[in-house]
């Protein structure tokens, strides 16, 4: 059984319902725990506040004792004891109505709850709709007496989200910035960088870039991209550039058309992410072409997706996992240390994976 760390619970706090015999229900009470334990009210209460003064064979015993007869702290109870519901918010609107079958943002918000739960919090998607009543983000994480809330993937410019940042809730978002704020960011600058130092060491030199819709990841990721080939003394026409829509298979389809129909066509094409590029390998095969034989292209995120198709795609995998966890742990520090909250822009690395859809070119 997992014990919380909270204030110390009173002897008149229930608990979840214990034992039953003929579906009869038996309500818990720490004083029957001491009963049976032979020790007093204040010892149980100690034992299971995670207070440091009690031998640890006694902490044991206590603990094993009340897991037998079904004991759980009361929810409403300690909720009044520590001002705290120990609920986390998730702000999560995919403009693609992908939802949880989002796979980059499904991996981040699955290592959100395993890393709030693990730390004693639930989490709670927050919305602007409970059944027909409506209400603002904020309103809602109010209702849901959300103690913070995590912003994963929203419009940040709706003036509701920054409603709900300026507010005295605490928040963190994931790949956005806010003043005094903290966020979770991908190494979006070092990404890219990666990715065309590795797209040139292969010798490629006509580059195009598919890029999401304007958003602060996408201003970054191209800037970088920009400079990178900069560096490499590429000289990228403006036809290289497309903008495409996040997680949309006909969009990325429809700039590869553009890009293939030029007169010098790339040779390497760099997608949004991975899932994008299934309409860009549609569109590849429409035209006669194979994958890299005659046109090598770079996806981003790495989700299990890419390493599943045939030619494996090479892409840059985002960490998921340490994002959500980072997220979900300076929310809760700042939940339960707002004294100590300073505002931190977290960069979390990934890695380029190689797969087998870069061809080496000659060199020129």
């Amino acid at each position: 059984m997992n014990y919380l760390s909270y204030k110390m619970v009173s002897e008149n706090d229930l608990v979840n319902y214990g034992n039953t015999r003929s579906n009869e229900v038996v309500m818990v009470k720490i004083k029957d725990i001491a009963k049976k334990c032979g020790v007093s009210v204040s010892t149980v209460s100690k034992a299971l506040s995670d207070y440091t003064d009690i031998n640890k064979n006694t902490v044991d015993y206590i603990r094993e004792v009340a897991k037998d007869m079904g004991y759980l702290p009361n929810a409403a109870a300690r909720a009044l004891r520590t001002n705290r519901s120990y609920n986390i918010g998730v702000l999560f609107i995919d403009k693609t109505s992908s939802g949880l079958r989002h796979e980059f943002f499904s991996g981040i918000l699955n290592s959100v709850k395993v890393e709030a739960e693990r730390r004693g919090y639930d989490i709670t998607f927050t919305s602007k709709n409970i059944g027909s009543l409506q209400m603002t983000y904020y309103e809602h994480s109010k209702y849901r007496n959300c103690d913070g809330v995590i912003i994963a993937s929203i419009d940040f410019k709706d003036p509701d989200v920054i409603k709900l940042v300026e507010s005295e809730i605490p928040t963190v978002t994931i790949d956005h910035i806010f003043n005094n704020r903290t966020a979770i960011l991908s190494d979006n600058i070092r990404s890219m960088m990666d990715i065309v130092n590795y797209v040139t060491s292969q010798g490629h030199r006509r580059i195009a870039f598919i890029h999401g819709e304007d958003t602060y990841v996408t201003q970054q990721r191209l800037a970088s991209f920009r400079k990178a080939c900069l560096e490499h003394k590429l000289i990228i026409p403006d036809e290289y550039i497309k903008e495409a829509i996040y997680h949309d298979p006909r969009s990325s389809g429809l700039m590869t058309r553009e890009l293939l129909t030029l007169k010098e066509p790339p040779t390497c094409i760099l997608y949004p992410d991975d899932f994008s590029f299934i309409g860009g390998m549609n569109e590849i095969e429409k035209h006669g072409l194979s994958i890299p034989s005659d046109i090598s292209v770079v996806g981003y995120d790495g989700i299990l997706l890419s390493q599943v198709l045939r030619p494996r795609l090479t892409t840059y995998r985002q960490n998921v996992e340490e994002i959500g966890k980072t997220a979900a742990d300076k929310l809760i520090d700042m939940i339960e240390n707002p004294k100590l909250f300073i505002p931190e822009q977290i960069i979390i690395s990934g890695e380029v994976i190689v797969g087998d859809t870069v061809k080496m070119v000659s060199k020129k």
